[in-house]
């Protein structure tokens, strides 16, 4: 129980950090975090970028920070694809996103499944 709660943390940090500083450095306009972006508005996607992570690293707001960060890299995954570059770099904060996401609340996962079969 102890091990889980500190690998959780963890993950947590450790992408919280990660999406943040990465937010940051496109809003104060880095020129190497910058590059390829001028037309999409780097401070824009900086400023967005750091809100959806405080949204879920916030236990109340977990799910719906989930649910905006999944929409901001699927479409950077979508922008790198349509480019011809590699989608690695939105993908891998994703699937650390998805395992923190499920490791703090699995219910983001799984609620939706039990609704349904509670409808039918």
């Amino acid at each position: 129980m102890k091990t889980n709660k500190i690998i959780t943390i963890s993950l947590t940090v450790l992408i919280t950090t990660i999406v943040f500083v990465s937010g940051l450095m496109k809003f104060i306009h880095l020129p190497w975090s910058v590059a390829g972006l001028e037309k999409y508005n780097p401070t824009i996607l900086g400023l967005m970028e750091m809100a959806f992570i405080i949204l879920f690293a916030i236990p109340k707001t977990i799910k719906i920070g989930f649910i905006l960060l999944c929409c901001y890299f699927a479409g950077a995954i979508a922008t790198e694809l349509s480019r011809d570059a590699s989608m690695l770099n939105p993908a891998i904060p994703l699937v650390l996103i998805w395992i923190t996401a499920y490791l703090r609340d699995s219910s983001i996962f799984i609620g939706s499944s039990n609704l349904l079969i509670a409808k039918k």
